[in-house]
């Protein structure tokens, strides 16, 4: 099956340029192939996607070979439990265990697996997690964040985030503006944070603040609700977080990337279409929606209609300057 094969995807091309996607196996699907035609340029690989590094580098040279143009391949590949990358692959420890090891492991850790992501055909890693650790009960984080101290979090974010872009592999901070001191999983429901902006600034801000310095290449977008900011709406879909706080406030001027639309936080609560163009305007550049194929179809073909213009403009112009950053 060719690239131009299907062309049946009814959603402009530069809008379907802010739309990651996942699939199963370990060659692209018949709807990979589509939505590749149809423009889209970011997949997410998972652990049913990769094997051991040959494995893993045939599929990422299958994926280019179906798109016939430069794509960027994503994972998360933090360290500790939080890894898609096994077999064959350095056991990077948990992001908390590194943080006891000192800056030079952080360092040494990021590079190193940029450097294996990068020979295998892999060139954005959503991480580091830069939540501040600062909830014991919090069922999501734990030892995926460096710290419960946000200063020793931004310290050691930016390291790794350093350390892994000089390696030609595009970093993530996640999740903002802070997922760590809630007591809800956003996989499975909406959690609220009721902290004022002071304390949000002090704390869960400071290693987002630190991430825009350092020069990352995108944040990751919590779906969360930030009481103080927003009473209404959970980051992901919020102006007041995405344009007022990170592009605003902190000078952000990197991709916004949304946490994975299909988690309850989103789903549970909305039709998923929604969600999408509702981001979109919110100030998201980049919509995960990582798993079933129709909820794909669904997203891509929301963004023919409904998107303020400026802001779709906007993302688009943004997407095409991380492509031709991070493409290959």
């Amino acid at each position: 099956m060719g690239y131009s094969d299907h062309m049946s995807l009814d959603v402009p091309a530069h809008f379907a340029s802010l739309v990651c996607v996942g699939f199963d196996g370990v060659e692209p699907t018949p709807f990979i192939e589509e939505a590749f035609a149809a423009g889209v340029s970011t997949v997410i690989l998972f652990g049913r996607n990769v094997g051991d590094p040959a494995g893993t580098a045939e599929t990422c040279r299958r994926l280019r070979e179906a798109a016939g143009r430069p794509i960027v391949i994503a994972i998360d590949q933090e360290g500790g439990t939080s890894r898609r990358l096994i077999d064959g692959f350095t056991p990077v420890p948990s992001m908390r265990e590194l943080a006891r090891l000192g800056p030079h492991a952080v360092a040494e850790a990021a590079a190193t697996t940029a450097r294996e992501l990068r020979s295998v055909g892999i060139d954005f890693n959503f991480a580091p997690v830069v939540d501040v650790d600062s909830n014991p009960d919090n069922p999501v984080i734990g030892d995926r964040a460096f710290s419960n101290d946000p200063d020793l979090v931004a310290e050691l974010g930016s390291i790794w985030i350093k350390a892994m872009q000089n390696a030609s592999v595009a970093a993530c901070a996640k999740h903002f503006p802070g997922h760590g001191d809630t007591s809800e999983d956003s996989h499975l429901e909406l959690p609220r944070l009721p902290h004022d902006l002071d304390r949000l600034r002090r704390v869960e801000l400071r290693p987002f603040i630190a991430a825009v310095e350092s020069g990352v290449a995108s944040i990751m977008s919590a779906h969360v609700l930030f009481e103080a900011i927003d009473p209404k709406r959970p980051a992901t879909l919020s102006p007041r977080v995405l344009q007022d706080v990170l592009r605003g406030e902190l000078g952000f001027e990197g991709i916004i990337v949304s946490d994975d639309l299909e988690m309850d936080a989103i789903v549970g609560r909305m039709p998923i279409e929604s969600a999408a163009v509702d981001a979109i305007n919110a100030g998201v550049d980049l919509l995960l929606c990582c798993h079933r194929e129709d909820r794909q179809r669904i997203v891509l073909e929301a963004l023919s209609g409904g998107l303020d213009p400026l802001m779709a403009d906007r993302a688009v112009a943004r997407m095409s300057k991380f492509q031709a950053a991070w493409a290959r």
